[in-house]
């Protein structure tokens, strides 16, 4: 199944539902100025004919809707169509994708597919949308919008380093020592209600353009550095300024004599 087909079908009888709408008016007016002037005959002409044009738009209504009933939805997404054209749709548009059914990162969105129910959710917000190219014109849009949008590299990492002296303490490590970027989110969100604002996809798009930033000390002179990890499961992935994936792990703030 193709949504596509779909698609294309019923957006050429959207033509003939929307001239029948304005033939349905062109006789209203008519209608209008024949029975306020006495024009029986007229009256009855276009009656006749607004009753033909609103009769085969009626049809044609009938006729998306019976196509529209037709199209198994259950079948298009638990037969993996739906995931195919949307990872069709994501190499057009050149959009980076990572992970397997059911969940996928598109950075920073994390998509889940529930074919059970034929839904999909874009960082926990559910879409409402079934063909595979509008909704990766939604990620594609949101992915500009975010890149656009300002972003004080400073400030983030002034509370970065914050949270980073606060787990020092907390986890009783000597300052410069390298921290987990997953363990300093914690820091940074302590509670759930603050999480669900500013989830963990919404830290990593951080921790990215802070990577592509030139910055290089946070507002008191410390020097901050990110760290690999073998433990890859504790690494957080980004995509850095040339589209390139890059997996962080830990980060330090030291003074510049430590080096």
């Amino acid at each position: 199944m193709n949504y596509e087909e779909l698609y294309e079908e019923l957006k050429g009888k959207e033509k003939l539902v929307k001239d029948g709408l304005s033939s349905l008016q062109k006789y209203m007016k008519l209608i209008s100025r024949e029975n306020e002037g006495g024009d029986v005959k007229g009256l009855l002409r276009d009656l006749d004919g607004m009753a033909d044009a609103a009769d085969t738009m009626i049809k044609t209504l009938e006729s998306m809707l019976e196509r529209v009933n037709a199209f198994d939805a259950k079948e298009y997404f638990e037969q993996g169509d739906f995931v195919r054209q949307m990872l069709d749709a994501c190499q057009e548009k050149g959009i980076d994708v990572q992970g397997e059914f059911p969940v996928f990162e598109m950075f920073p969105y994390r998509i889940k597919i529930d074919a059970e129910n034929q839904d999909v959710y874009m960082d926990r917000k559910k879409v409402s949308c079934m063909r595979p190219k509008s909704f990766v014109e939604t990620v594609y849009k949101g992915q500009e919008k975010l890149n656009k949008a300002s972003f004080n590299a400073l400030t983030f990492a002034n509370e970065l380093e914050d949270a980073y002296d606060l787990a020092v303490l907390k986890l009783k490590k000597h300052p410069g020592a390298d921290i987990y970027l997953n363990s300093l989110y914690k820091f940074l969100a302590p509670m759930s209600r603050f999480r669900k604002d500013y989830d963990q996809q919404s830290f990593a798009f951080d921790l990215a353009r802070l990577y592509g930033s030139d910055l290089e000390a946070a507002k008191d002179g410390r020097k901050f550095q990110f760290g690999p990890s073998r433990n890859i499961g504790r690494a957080i992935r980004i995509l850095d300024k040339e589209g390139n994936e890059q997996y962080l792990a830990t980060i330090r703030f030291f003074e510049s004599e430590e080096e």
